[in-house]
């Protein structure tokens, strides 16, 4: 079996997407979380202490996975997607601060094949100016649903023009707009500049198409080590992990 690298594939991939409407929190005029609830609180807190999940009987063993680890997370992707859960494609993302802090956020995934997993961000934020420093980082994949986790380490490098252009072009035009409007990162005034700024970048490209921002493009992360994570009952969990050794993954059994 081999890593699907057909064009449909990717677009399918890349073409994931959700609007965020959240209800706002409104909260209660003059009432302290803590004042008229701590009890409820500290009830909470003995709750979360002993919170258990059972996982099942699913699991990963060495005969059914395959060596290559980009084909069994190919397999485990189309799991999710059969699943139809909520944000399969949703990574979290660590890099190395500039402070020399670990720094995670979450991120999209919106392609993958036998040379790395692809997210596209703003150059110049955070993550953009930690990866020019140090193209170190990792991903961590977590379906509770199927009780699965995927841990990918290596080296974010961009991709190249053509690909960013591509993607940019696919998204949906006010997701083109906000890659103008949004200095990723950096301090705003308020929620009402931001505003102002989309009214004035689609003004400017007002019939006619959506350049991308030079500053806003593509990571590939190219993998050397792999870890997956089956949940099994009793905290007994399968964990395998493959290691780039030249052209070959190593696979070995974690200990839970």
């Amino acid at each position: 079996m081999k890593v699907s690298r057909t064009k449909n594939k990717k677009n399918e991939l890349a073409g994931i997407r959700r609007e965020y409407n959240p209800e706002p929190v409104r909260a209660t005029p003059g009432l302290h979380p803590f004042q008229h609830s701590r009890y409820w609180f500290q009830q909470a807190l003995r709750a979360l202490a002993v919170m258990k999940r059972e996982y099942g009987k699913g699991g990963l063993s060495e005969e059914t996975s395959s060596p290559d680890p980009f084909e069994l997370f190919q397999v485990w992707f189309a799991d999710t997607l059969k699943a139809r859960l909520l944000d399969p494609n949703a990574m979290t993302l660590s890099t190395l601060g500039l402070d020399g802090r670990p720094a995670v956020r979450t991120v999209l995934l919106k392609g993958f094949d036998e040379k790395g997993f692809v997210f596209f961000t703003n150059y110049e934020s955070q993550k953009g100016r930690e990866l020019a420093r140090k193209s170190t980082a990792g991903l961590l994949f977590y379906w509770p649903t199927l009780a699965r986790q995927v841990r990918v380490d290596g080296r974010a490098v961009r991709v190249s023009a053509r690909e960013s252009d591509e993607y940019f072009h696919s998204r949906p035009r006010g997701s083109q707009i906000s890659a103008w409007v949004s200095r990723q990162s950096q301090r705003v005034p308020d929620r009402e500049y931001l505003e102002n700024k989309t009214v004035e970048f689609e003004k400017r490209f007002k019939g006619k198409a959506v350049a991308r921002p030079p500053y806003w493009g593509g990571y590939r992360l190219v993998p050397d080590r792999f870890e997956f994570w089956s949940g099994k009952p009793n905290r007994l969990h399968d964990r395998l992990r493959y290691v780039l050794q030249g052209r070959r993954w190593l696979r070995e059994r974690l200990s839970p």
